[in-house]
């Protein structure tokens, strides 16, 4: 293929040279040759772009100050401009992560525009005054306000569609963005640019700063930014939550996860096995939110396991532009290395290993993982406590509703999880003693109407929703004199 360079970076509405000539070269996770390039942001262009944002935001006239129907309208070019390039956009996120690609047109092709659309009419819908009669005489007038600068941080694993969770509400409520995507995932942020000037953005509205950890934590600590929106590791999470007490900023922290899926006694496995693959091994076993435990009746322990084994042992390994793969390569090296050894540690700890654990077979190139399934383990397993982020998942047993609860609520973790049963309010009841931001029944999916987010180490603050939109927005009070 023809490799894909960009020698500019976008600030305040066109490509501009970047400060330096370091460059950010990406390799393919499937034959580990490299695929294109960007300019790696240094300081100065950070400072260019906040400063720009800075200038949009506060300019009397500019996009903060915008009829929500007018944002709307620039906000549905921008969407139309992403749908005409989603192909190709699928087609990059695949190429960098390894994401199947018929799961990288839906997440990466098709859901940023929809969440583009969702919030620019929620934002028409909302009522722009809230007017209280006050208990002790008078009137509160209580409006909501952009809340500014945003620096948006984001992860290589679901690159477009995190943009977006992010981008779309502040665009919506009238902020400016400075986003810092992913080292690994910096070729579909750049196409994502293209869409945003085609679609006229005004300047400094939206900037793209590609650049590692060090380039993030000043983006983070920049004293032109009003509000931190970052998805990534717990660890990088509490180093951004340390600096934004510190600066008393606002910020959302969407982190980690070790979610639990609950079958019951009654589940119907063979219905369910392809919903369980939905919230077990999707994307590689790299999303946050992915139920790694599963938890087991003794009554039927074997019979789960051996309906995951089949299902691990089922799934096509291969190119992730192969429609047919259902299971692509790791994002790195690194990576591969990390879940790796997890497998080793397992393996320490006496787990059974009843498939996978190993680099498959026929593959010459590329960070491929076979689909692991850990049996006869507790909860206290290292595997069945720590974020893998790859496609292993612990099967733990429990005796009763009470105890699946207890190993379900027994984690550092509260950002999924799904319980599965054929009785949906019986499940339905369950799912509502689960310590978790958000948890399915027979399935899960995060729906843009509903908010999103983790408690206890997933993190604080939520994306999605109307909550979501409110986090980048400031509520401001006015208090109105009793009626002479």
């Amino acid at each position: 293929m023809t490799s894909i360079d960009y020698r500019e970076l976008y600030i305040d509405g066109g490509w501009r040279t970047p400060a330096t000539g370091t460059t950010i070269t990406v390799h393919s996770p499937t034959t580990e040759q490299p695929i294109g390039s960007v300019p790696a942001a240094a300081p100065q262009d950070i400072d260019r772009a906040v400063g720009a944002a800075r200038a949009a935001f506060d300019d009397p006239r500019g996009w903060s100050t915008w009829h929500p129907k007018e944002r709307a309208e620039a906000l549905e070019r921008f969407a139309t401009e992403l749908e005409s390039r989603s192909a190709e956009t699928a087609l990059r996120v695949s190429l960098q992560n390894g994401m199947p690609i018929w799961l990288a047109e839906q997440f990466e092709g098709g859901f940023p525009a929809v969440l583009l659309r969702y919030f620019a009419q929620l934002m028409i819908d909302t009522p722009e005054v809230d007017e209280r009669a006050g208990m002790l005489g008078g009137t509160a007038r209580i409006t909501r306000h952009p809340i500014g600068v945003v620096g948006a941080v984001v992860p290589w694993n679901v690159p477009q569609a995190i943009s977006f969770l992010k981008l779309a509400p502040a665009l919506a409520a009238g902020c400016t963005v400075v986003l810092k995507p992913a080292e690994e995932t910096v070729l579909d942020a750049f196409l994502m640019a293209e869409a945003a000037e085609a679609a006229g953005l005004p300047a400094g509205v939206l900037n793209v700063v590609p650049g590692g950890r060090d380039i993030g934590a000043y983006l983070v600590e920049h004293p032109g930014v009003d509000k931190v929106s970052f998805t990534g590791s717990t660890a990088a999470g509490r180093k951004i939550a340390e600096t934004c007490g510190r600066l008393l900023r606002p910020v959302t922290l969407e982190l980690g996860g070790k979610s639990a899926a609950i079958l019951l006694d009654d589940v119907d496995l063979d219905a369910s096995l392809e919903s369980l693959f939905g919230v077990t091994f999707l994307n590689n076993g790299q999303i946050c939110w992915l139920n790694t435990r599963v938890l087991a009746p003794r009554s039927r322990y074997e019979q789960v396991v051996d309906a995951l084994t089949d299902l691990a042992r089922s799934l096509k390994i291969g190119d992730p532009l192969d429609p047919a793969t259902k299971i692509g390569p790791l994002v790195s090296a690194r990576q591969r290395e990390r879940v790796e050894s997890y497998i080793a540690q397992g393996r320490r700890e006496g787990a059974r290993l009843t498939t996978g654990g190993r680099r498959p077979a026929g593959f010459d190139s590329g960070y491929f993982m076979e689909p692991t399934i850990f049996a006869d383990l507790d909860n206290s397993a290292t595997v069945a406590r720590e974020e893998i982020f790859g496609p292993v998942l612990s099967v733990i047993p429990f005796t009763d509703e009470d105890e699946a609860i207890a190993i379900a609520n027994d984690s550092d973790y509260g950002l999924g999880g799904s319980v599965w049963s054929s009785d949906v309010e019986r499940a339905a009841n369950l799912a509502a003693r689960v310590q978790s931001g958000t948890i399915g029944v027979n399935h899960y999916t995060n729906d843009p109407v509903a908010p999103f987010g983790g408690i206890k180490s997933s993190g604080m603050g939520r994306e999605l929703g109307p909550e979501g939109l409110h986090t980048f927005q400031h509520i401001r009070t006015v208090y109105l004199p009793p009626a002479v």
